[in-house]
């Protein structure tokens, strides 16, 4: 079974331009900051923006009969992207990369990781 640090690791190492990632399920935050980077917010801000998209999420899900349900979430702020993908039950991935990258090459890999992680659970 590959542990969340494993897709941490997996995560970050996809792409250099990934700064961070993390799995948060059940109010526990894992993580890895990619080596040099310096992380915008403090480990407790990305808590708490973490479990509000976790609400968020639970939202989107409400429309998944009408559009489908929902793969992934992007915002793109002054400094960074910030890509959100549910994994399991409530719990979320957390990615944050610079602004030059292709997202959708990202979030690919990050699904194909997930992937191979849920499919290994069961």
């Amino acid at each position: 079974i590959m542990s969340y640090e494993k897709i941490c690791d997996e995560i970050l190492a996809c792409n250099e331009k990934i700064r961070y990632a993390a799995v948060y399920d059940y109010g526990e935050l894992h993580d890895k900051i990619r080596p040099g980077v310096t992380s915008h917010l403090t480990r407790e801000e990305t808590e708490t923006s973490l479990s509000q998209a976790i609400y968020r999420w639970s939202t989107r899900k409400k429309t998944a009969d009408k559009i489908g349900v929902p793969v992934f979430a992007l915002a793109k702020y002054e400094k960074i992207y910030r890509i959100t993908v549910p994994i399991g039950g409530a719990g979320l991935i957390l990615i944050t990369t610079e602004l030059d990258v292709n997202v959708n090459e990202i979030v690919d890999k990050t699904l194909e990781i997930r992937d191979t992680y849920v499919k290994n659970l069961s």
